[in-house]
Order: structure tokens, then C-alpha cells, then sequence
């Protein structure tokens, strides 16, 4: 699994963020898997037969870590970075990395930091606060063969989290018959 870290980490740090409505996604068969507002693990369960996470790597990181941006989105904190692959029927689908203040990790939220191979989305989302905002989108492959990421901040009760999601070429996000809304 280290082979996630290693290929896909780089991609999602080089990522030239954009807004959405900066981008042709509209209309696009893949347009409305970048702009989910719902849990994407969610929608994801919908498309194979077993949805896993496989957790790559989680540790706290110290606020001189994050880079600018995420410093603007979740403050100049200390954060739990979780790393995991989203998978379907044994299918690499998506590389995440999520950075969880420490200041989200307390009440309510500190079971965030004891998930372990749960998807954050099934948890987050089961929560009526949940809310996602900051989203955008990049496309860290190329014009004839895309390779699709998007960043967000999740919001529980009030607490950020920010989360990049890198699809990986085997997600249905590419594939013809996800051209539907499901």
C-alpha cells in the first residue's frame, strides 16, 4: 500500500486547484461524482458488491506540515492525517487523505480519531450537522487521459476536516454506464 503514498501523494500535492464552475464538469459523465455533496462512500456502495477502506497511514502531523491553503481552510493547527484507499470488489477506487484538527477531535468527534477502516464519509455524513463547502477540483492527468481529484472541507458540529480525494483510474467515475446519475 505504500505505492499509494509514493504514486498518488505527489499528484495530489501538485494539484492545481480550481473551482468547479472554473472547470467544463457540468454536463460531464463524471461532473456530478466530483461534485457530490453526499457521502462519496456512500454513493460508492451503490457500484460493486463489497466497499472496503484500506487504511495506509495515520498519524499526527504538526500546523508546519500543512501548506498554505490548508491553513487558510482549517486553521494553523495540529491535525490527525489519515490516509486510506477506497475500493471496490478488491478495486483500488480512490486515494484520500484527510487532515482532522485537533480541535475536531474533542467531544462528540474524538471517535474520528479511532476509525480505522471505516469510511469518514459513512460517519460524517450520519450526522445531521454535516454539511461539505471550499470544494474544488483538478484534473492531475492529462487532456486525453484525465485523472481526476477534488478537496473539500467537511463540517461536523461545527468542526472542520479537509479532505482530497484522488480517483484512480478503475473508479466509476470513468466508466460509460456511470454516465447516469446513480
Amino acid at each position: 500500500m505504500s505505492k499509494f503514498k509514493q504514486l498518488y501523494k505527489p499528484l495530489l500535492d501538485r494539484a492545481q486547484w480550481q473551482a468547479p464552475e472554473e472547470t467544463a464538469l457540468e454536463g460531464t459523465g463524471f461532473g456530478h461524482w466530483l461534485l457530490e455533496p453526499d457521502s462519496l462512500s456512500r454513493r460508492f456502495q451503490r457500484h460493486c458488491d463489497h466497499f472496503t477502506v484500506s487504511l495506509i497511514e495515520q498519524t499526527r502531523i504538526h500546523q508546519s506540515q500543512l501548506s498554505d491553503d490548508e491553513r487558510a481552510l482549517i486553521g494553523d493547527v495540529d491535525c490527525l492525517l489519515r490516509k486510506v484507499v477506497l475500493m471496490g470488489d478488491g478495486i483500488p477506487w480512490v486515494f484520500a487523505r484527510t487532515l482532522i484538527p485537533a480541535s475536531t477531535l474533542t467531544g462528540q468527534e474524538s471517535d474520528l480519531e479511532q476509525l480505522g477502516e471505516m469510511p469518514l464519509g459513512l460517519r460524517v455524513f450520519t450526522d445531521r450537522s454535516a454539511r461539505r463547502d471550499a470544494l474544488v477540483v483538478a484534473n492531475v492527468g492529462t487532456c486525453t487521459d484525465p485523472l481526476w481529484a477534488r478537496r473539500s472541507r467537511l463540517w461536523i458540529n461545527e468542526k472542520p476536516l479537509l479532505v482530497a480525494e484522488l480517483f484512480l483510474e478503475a473508479a466509476p467515475v470513468y466508466a460509460k454506464e456511470s454516465q447516469s446519475w446513480n
